[in-house]
């Protein structure tokens, strides 16, 4: 069923790649003559508005009551496919620690699959707050690495500390 929570998490799908194309393809002769810093701020645009959708997806389906068995998939999905298209274009242009992001798609992906186990054995691992302010600290690290500000590399690191916190509150979560 599309509604609209469902409309803006394709939304979010539909800016993940073009939010790459314009970290990863800056010598492409459709940006010849562009300073890169203007392609910074429009995948950091990009990536605004995209994260803004993430917000309003999940309110609007909740107030609204509008969850669907598509939106339990694409919301994630879209989730994942911002965060994977703003990390790598971010090694890509070498202003993200390829450790760190190792890390945190390591544990992006690892919590994933332990939450289709745990749902395949009728257990709910929900996000939790930890798991939400992770989100917020990696989101707000991504708008200073696109734009290139000072302490992006820090906020970076911090959001890896609370990325394997997290993990761990959802590792407790399913062995409990």
């Amino acid at each position: 069923m599309l509604n609209l929570p469902n409309l803006l998490a394709l939304l979010r799908i539909a800016l993940a790649p073009l939010m790459f194309w314009l970290l990863v393809d800056r010598d492409n002769t459709i940006f010849s003559g562009i300073h890169a810093s203007w392609l910074d701020f429009g995948a950091a645009f990009i990536f605004v508005i995209a994260s803004v959708t993430d917000f309003f997806d999940g309110f609007i389906a909740r107030s609204w009551n509008q969850i669907t068995k598509l939106g339990s998939i694409l919301d994630p999905l879209a989730d994942k496919m911002l965060m994977l298209a703003a990390f790598l274009g971010l090694v890509y242009i070498h202003r993200a620690s390829v450790t760190a992001v190792f890390i945190i798609l390591t544990r992006e992906f690892f919590i994933t699959g332990l939450r289709i186990q745990a749902a395949s054995e009728g257990k709910n691992i929900s996000a939790s707050f930890t798991g939400k302010a992770k989100t917020v600290l990696q989101m707000v690290a991504i708008g200073f690495l696109l734009m290139n500000w000072p302490y992006a590399n820090e906020l970076l690191w911090a959001g890896v500390v609370l990325t394997l916190y997290s993990g761990w509150e959802y590792l407790k979560g399913f062995f409990s």
